[in-house]
């Protein structure tokens, strides 16, 4: 301990970080005493033996895990409970929080979705309601052209529903991603908007819209989709074509302004201010060239997170290069695991939640590979560079700009395979070529655009700008076309990313060789999709959709649109491709057979009956499970039922297979009691007062 010096410090996001995880695994609502007394604990030893470090570092543990547990039950409680929204068409007034720009639907009109504040319904039984303390999102229509800002008052009519269940229990849990966004629910407006206060013009937008119109006017197509996304924020012309082709290539991080994009502005910024001042003696002998151009560079990173939209994880790089610009300052070092453990930890105490999100995950698990690596690898690129001629400083800079995109797509692709079940092979070679390029030909000519704009100057560097974008284009669609290029993986378990980014973690910020035992579990963790048991049965949330696994197929019955999401999340965990259950052997919809080890598994896919026509004798005998997308109504006798009543009370269900027979699983009994789980038969919280208790 004494050799991980100030090292240790990194470890206080660590510890944070778990502590809320431990308060999201339970399946119940944890109480905080015994959280609060482990902190007063841990506060009474650091204050007692502050002298003793191996004392000192275990009052640390006891306070961080205990902080970020309390931290984040009171994060959960602080919210406000779910509203009960209209199950109906209603009419509503409410202020726009912010708009989001969405990919078209159909044809090539960008989609608009709307985040509401303050909404009142006007429904009978609503009249009086106090505003939604929750926010809503709406999304337009599509030929609804009504001119709309932030902070307008509208009235529309629309149709809303409470945050989804999780299509499969152990899942992506959108209940508890509304419920910690303060959201109340999700909803689409039946026609136009009406706007009841005149909009505002902000001048932040149209600068916005102006720089999207000047890269309309000089490029077309894809690049200049491309560059208005790179440029102002404005990602809905790019199609999903070009999208997929970046997904497959593992270059999709180029489509989404994040802190690659701030990192690469404010680094040409920098260098290019730093050699112009140099450049002229008077400056170089009486400025501190090297803090001008930090500033400058950190002035301008600011200017292009507001312009781009000030999306969260270029917010986050942007507390990262505060940081950076400080230590540029004062003398000390630009990147340090001290700098990224006190940004980490800044935002864990604000947002607790974020250690479940992925862009909270794949960014520090990047910055932290990053800082790692090149902490090793420091000597050996001053050795390439050596004494700084032209030839060595260019192959130093393309080294380092291959070396950055391997050690953040190596730290990062578990991460994305657990969230995303794609494996995508080919993302070294494909981000080795992409990011140099974006770093020395792409994003220089886009920062030199903006600057020249003003004055009309930005043609020759769009254009630039325009051709690089082009040969990323080209090169992400030939990666695309590689063979094995996106390979489907299993659903990752919870234990198995946490396991990895716990290794990740001590492979990055313990000093000496005992590092190396972190890739033990590592290795296991990567390997966890493959050992975690998969489901033989699976039932949707409103049982709308079943499906049947075997060894190399997911076989689902009929659905209609409103289940595509059950479906791809369920092609997702399982990684198998699709066919139809209503090809299995004497399979109909309202009888459909199917036998597991020996095991038969009667399936009622659809009932027009509402569950009053029975199954035969003949169709329930051997029958273990009887599976119903309408009420069971005592059908089967003596077999395990899963019918509509069951998902109404307790979500979706997945069936495993075990030696002792087959074991139910529900979405309730995996998440348990917790706030954002409604109880049985529960709609949400009424609008209206409710009447005083006698």
């Amino acid at each position: 301990m004494l050799a991980q010096g100030r090292r240790l410090f990194s470890w206080l996001p660590v510890g944070w970080a778990i502590g809320a995880l431990l308060y999201f695994f339970p399946p119940y609502e944890p109480g905080w005493r015994l959280a609060a007394l482990i902190f007063g604990i841990g506060a009474a030893l650091l204050a007692t033996t502050w002298s003793r470090l191996r004392f000192r570092a275990l009052a640390f543990t006891l306070l961080t895990l205990s902080g970020g547990f309390l931290d984040a039950e009171w994060s959960a409680h602080r919210l406000p409970p779910m509203p009960a929204l209209p199950s109906r068409a209603v009419i509503l007034h409410a202020h726009i929080n912010r708009i989001d720009i969405l990919p078209p639907r159909h044809g090539e009109t960008p989609g608009r979705r709307l985040i509401l504040q303050n909404a009142v319904f006007e429904t009978g039984i609503d009249i009086g309601m106090p505003p939604l303390r929750r926010l809503l999102r709406v999304r337009l229509r599509e030929d609804d052209i009504t001119p709309l800002q932030a902070g307008q008052e509208i009235r529309l009519r629309a149709l809303f529903r409470q945050p989804s269940w999780p299509s499969l229990p152990g899942g992506r849990d959108p209940q508890r991603e509304a419920w910690f966004a303060n959201i109340a629910g999700n909803g689409y407006a039946l026609g136009p908007a009406t706007a009841l206060s005149p909009p505002t013009r902000q001048s932040l937008e149209k600068l916005r819209e102006h720089v999207a119109a000047t890269i309309s006017q000089i490029l077309s197509g894809q690049r200049a989709a491309i560059a208005a996304t790179l440029l102002a924020g404005e990602s809905s012309g790019i199609d999903p074509r070009t999208r997929q082709d970046f997904a497959a290539s593992g270059l999709a991080h180029l489509l989404a302004v994040a802190g690659l994009h701030l990192g690469l502005v404010m680094a040409f910024v920098i260098v290019s201010m730093r050699a112009a001042l140099t450049a002229w003696p008077y400056a170089a002998l009486r400025w501190p060239c090297r803090e001008i151009a930090a500033l400058g560079g950190f002035g301008i990173g600011i200017g292009y997170v507001l312009l781009t939209g000030v999306h969260l994880p270029a917010v986050r790089s942007l507390g990262m290069a505060a940081l950076a610009t400080l230590a540029l300052m004062t003398g000390r070092h630009v990147l340090s695991m001290r700098s990224l453990a006190l940004i980490g930890l800044a935002i864990l105490i604000v947002a607790p939640a974020s250690v479940l999100d992925i862009s909270f995950q794949m960014s520090f698990a990047a910055v932290m590979a990053l800082i790692a690596g090149y902490e090793a690898l420091r000597e050996r690129l001053l050795d390439l560079r050596g004494e700084g001629g032209f030839l060595r400083l260019l192959i130093s800079h393309i080294t380092a700009l291959a070396l950055t995109s391997l050690l953040a797509g190596a730290a990062t692709l578990p991460v994305s395979v657990a969230h995303f079940g794609n494996l995508q092979p080919w993302f070294v070679l494909a981000n080795l070529l992409a990011v140099p390029l974006a770093a020395i030909w792409v994003m220089p000519s886009g920062v030199c655009a903006l600057l020249l704009m003003p004055f009309h100057l930005a043609a020759p560097f769009l254009i630039l700008m325009g051709w690089g974008i082009g040969i990323i284009t080209t090169l992400a669609h030939a990666v695309a076309m590689l063979p094995y290029a996106e390979n489907s993986v299993p659903a990752m378990p919870g234990w198995g990313l946490t396991l990895y980014l716990l290794a990740l973690c001590v492979f990055c910020l313990w000093k000496g060789p005992p590092r190396l035992f972190a890739l033990a579990p590592m290795a296991l963790a990567l390997i966890a999709p493959w050992l975690a048991a998969k489901p033989i049965v699976l039932v949707s949330p409103d049982a709308g959709l079943m499906a049947v696994r075997d060894q190399n197929h997911l076989e689902l019955g009929p659905f209609g649109s409103l289940e595509d999401e059950t479906r791809d999340e369920w092609v997702k965990a399982l990684a198998l491709p699709i066919s139809s259950l209503l090809a299995h052997p004497g399979c109909t919809e309202t009888a459909c057979p199917v036998e597991h080890n020996g095991r038969k598994i009667l399936l009622r896919l659809r009932d027009r009956q509402d569950g009053r026509l029975l199954p035969s004798e003949e169709a329930c005998r051997n029958t273990v499970l009887f599976v119903s997308a309408s009420p069971a109504r005592g059908g089967c006798p003596g077999a395990a039922v899963i019918d509509r009543f069951s998902v109404w009370r307790d979500g979706a269900y997945v069936v495993f297979a075990t030696r002792q027979g087959l074991n139910l699983v529900s979405d309730r009994s995996t998440r348990g009691a917790r706030l954002w789980v409604p109880k049985i038969g529960s709609h949400g919280m009424p609008n209206l007062p409710l009447a005083q208790e006698e």
